[in-house]
């Protein structure tokens, strides 16, 4: 298992400078996967192995494509074999520490 962040933008953005409508194709990619995902303002993280994962990553880069001649692939991963729901767990691991710091 592993998580995999990446964000996917066409090169050229409507007439307000936004890319939100080819964001939203490729969201709809990852959605549709099934498999746990995020999404935040700058990333959209998918969990999985690499065989599920990488097929949704193209996938969404194809939707966006549909947006303009050339497509902008950022992708970080995070490989750590047997430890799954990670998607949560990190973050929930880092909120703990942060709640101990409250008292």
């Amino acid at each position: 298992m592993a998580l995999f962040a990446f964000s996917v933008a066409p090169s050229v953005s409507d007439e307000t400078g936004s890319v939100s409508a080819a964001v939203a194709d490729a969201l709809r990619v990852v959605r549709d996967s099934g498999l746990p995902y995020e999404l935040t303002s700058m990333f959209t993280t998918i969990e999985g192995d690499w065989d599920e994962v990488m097929p949704v990553v193209r996938a969404a880069c194809d939707a966006v494509a549909a947006h303009g001649p050339r497509v902008s692939l950022v992708l970080k991963a995070d490989l750590r074999p047997g430890h799954g729901g990670q998607l949560r767990a990190k973050v929930d691991r880092v909120e703990t520490l942060l709640d101990g710091d409250q008292g």
